[in-house]
């Protein structure tokens, strides 16, 4: 039995996002505006059927595929939103389960650290992959589980402020995301990002 960890829609990849995305990714590039789709199962070998399925049933191309020990993600992406909602519903279909069969995702943990020492963003900055933070800027850490939901957090984030994405780590047990910027704008970032997380329904799962 597959247990559906994450499978999240995001509507259109923001600029930032999509080219973290992009940094990271060792399959097909994805662009700005592109319509995206994050799954991720256990056991994570699965993953791979997944995958099979999703780009024989319409016209989307795999960014990541990763297998860990317990989980596998997959993310998709296409021009075009029907294409990447009809492979998530073969992906869906495959494993006899619906969207409402999803972990519904918790934050585990969010913070956020106002005015920067220097020492402290040169250590963020060797770690990330996306901007850098400055000295005197405002941090933002977000923790939530299923991982994959990081992926929506960081999304929405930058929909509603002009912030930018540090890190985003989508894989494992606990997904994280890194965003820094100016005060203002970090704390609206804050909030659509765990009201975003808040929104999504699903199943709750006891740890």
């Amino acid at each position: 039995m597959v247990d559906l960890r994450t499978y999240v829609f995001l509507d259109s990849l923001q600029p930032q996002f999509a080219s973290f995305q992009a940094t990271i990714s060792k399959g097909y590039l994805p662009k700005v505006g592109q319509a995206s789709l994050f799954v991720e199962i256990a056991p994570g070998m699965a993953i791979n059927h997944i995958t099979d399925v999703a780009l024989k049933s319409t016209d989307v191309t795999p960014g990541m595929q990763i297998v860990e020990r317990h989980y596998g993600m997959l993310e998709i992406h296409s021009d075009s939103q029907a294409d990447v909602r009809q492979a998530g519903q073969a992906i869906l279909d495959a494993l006899g389960l619906k969207e409402k069969d999803r972990h519904k995702p918790r934050v585990v943990s969010n913070e956020v650290v106002r005015h920067l020492e220097d020492t402290q963003t040169m250590l963020i900055n060797r770690f990330r992959h996306g901007n850098m933070i400055l000295a005197g800027q405002t941090l933002f850490v977000l923790e939530v589980e299923p991982a994959g939901y990081a992926a929506l957090a960081a999304n929405e984030a930058e929909k509603a402020a002009d912030i930018n994405i540090l890190e985003v780590r989508a894989v494992g047990s606990f997904g994280r995301v890194y965003i820094g910027g100016e005060e203002k704008d970090v704390v609206v970032a804050h909030e659509a990002a765990t009201q975003a997380i808040k929104a999504v329904t699903g199943k709750t799962v006891k740890n």
